[in-house]
């Protein structure tokens, strides 16, 4: 039997989750804690792959996206308009914004390797690395295929996790130590640094990636074995990627980190030039595949809402895509910081996660929808668990947004 049976869209998924943010939040989380938050990502791993599993088994039953089902169960009513209405809202425009942080992140880290000059026009300033970074994006997306994309990211993300699990290696952490962090502590200080790495981790745009992607690869019931090792193998080593960040940062010593860019420097004079390098590489390698993932996952949501065909080289999806990367690239290559637009997208994505993963929730126990494919009882009792935990996230992240 072919490996290759079992490769699938999961590797975007990866992708997609670990992105500069989430490179950034787990880098102060190392810094400032230690190894005592890694708990908090193994619970991101479990929540992540149990969400990401039920929306790819409704992708493959109905052979849509999360949210053609949507609109397809939500035919009328005050319901439909505000679920569609939010996801609209929290994915194209929240998409577009956060493109602008995969953009700038991915040049973080080449500017260790290179620098390029800054050009400025009257009050217009253009960053030349943020504007190559988008335009690799944008030409991959244009006139690549979902195999060819699929395939890039791949091997993108298999070198940005040994980059980082390599350097994890070379600080030589303790075991006991690495293995107390995975003792659960939650006080005051910490509570917002675990929310962050759980936040990072389960991202409402990536359940409507899988989803839409599934039907790409995969058509029978039969197929489902493929897709949960997909799934859990990529989830899996994105998270190890996530742990190997914080271990990193925990271990390193550098005096004043605000970024993975500042601990790639900083381990440059403990470590070596080769950590600096692995770090960098890592960093951008972040930031160029949630560059791409992004703009991907908004037009396929646009598609799937208003019913459009979602060839990737179609003009419906090259539209969408030619609009989130487009402003992504604005915002970055002009020094634009859209710091209320990730507000209201923060926001939107804060009502939106609950509210998805409820509505997954439903939907793969409707027997009309899932056939003999619906939850069983531990699947149910698991997913009630992680509802509980994305609705605490979504209200932290209103109430953080709001205060």
């Amino acid at each position: 039997m072919s490996w290759r049976k079992y490769l699938g869209p999961g590797p975007l998924v990866a992708a997609a989750f670990v992105g500069p943010g989430t490179v950034t939040v787990c880098t102060l989380a190392g810094v400032n804690f230690g190894y005592e938050l890694l708990w908090a990502l193994a619970l991101s791993i479990v929540a992540t792959s149990v969400l990401q599993e039920m929306a790819a088994r409704i992708g493959l039953i109905t052979q849509q996206g999360l949210a053609s089902v949507i609109t397809f169960t939500l035919s009328k009513g005050l319901l439909r308009y505000f679920s569609l209405g939010i996801i609209l809202f929290a994915i194209v425009l929240g998409n577009a914004a956060y493109e602008a942080g995969n953009i700038s992140g991915g040049a973080m880290g080449m500017e260790l390797f290179l620098t390029l000059p800054l050009l400025n026009f009257g009050q217009i300033q253009i960053n030349l690395l943020n504007m190559s970074i988008g335009l690799i994006a944008l030409s991959l997306l244009l006139w690549g295929n979902f195999q060819k994309i699929t395939q890039v990211l791949t091997a993108l993300v298999i070198m940005m996790s040994l980059a980082f699990l390599f350097t994890a290696i070379i600080m030589m952490p303790e075991i006991g130590k690495v293995a107390a962090g995975f003792v659960p502590r939650i006080d005051q200080s910490n509570i917002f640094s675990i929310v962050a790495l759980i936040g990072t981790t389960v991202v409402p745009y990536n359940l409507f990636l899988h989803s839409s992607l599934i039907s790409q690869k995969w058509q029978a019931v039969s197929d489902l074995k493929y897709i949960r090792v997909d799934t859990l193998v990529s989830v899996i080593l994105g998270g190890l990627v996530s742990m190997a960040i914080v271990i990193t940062a925990a271990g390193s010593d550098a005096l004043s980190v605000s970024n993975a860019a500042d601990l790639a420097k900083g381990l440059e004079m403990g470590v070596g030039v080769y950590a600096k390098y692995l770090i960098a590489f890592g960093l951008f390698a972040a930031g160029i595949t949630s560059a791409i993932t992004a703009p991907l996952a908004g037009s396929l949501v646009v598609c799937d809402i208003f019913g459009w065909p979602k060839s990737i080289q179609g003009k419906y999806m090259r539209g969408g895509i030619l609009l989130i990367l487009g402003l992504g690239l604005v915002f970055s290559s002009l020094g634009i910081k859209p710091v209320q637009l990730i507000s209201a997208a923060q926001i939107a994505n804060g009502i939106l996660l609950p509210i998805l993963s409820a509505y997954i929730l439903w939907l793969v126990n409707k027997k009309s929808i899932m056939k003999n494919s619906v939850n069983n009882l531990s699947m149910n009792i698991i997913g009630g668990l992680i509802w509980l935990i994305t609705f605490i996230l979504g209200s932290w992240t209103v109430f953080r947004i709001f205060n």
